[in-house]
């Protein structure tokens, strides 16, 4: 099974939202998928 590699970009965007914005990971997650 090969795992998905994500752009370093899209890793900030990422924690940016979970962390400043409070944002669960899952929503994050499915938003930005």
């Amino acid at each position: 099974m090969t795992r998905q590699r994500y752009p370093e970009t899209f890793k900030i965007e990422a924690v940016k939202q979970i962390a400043e914005r409070g944002r669960p990971v899952a929503d994050v997650a499915r938003v930005l998928s």
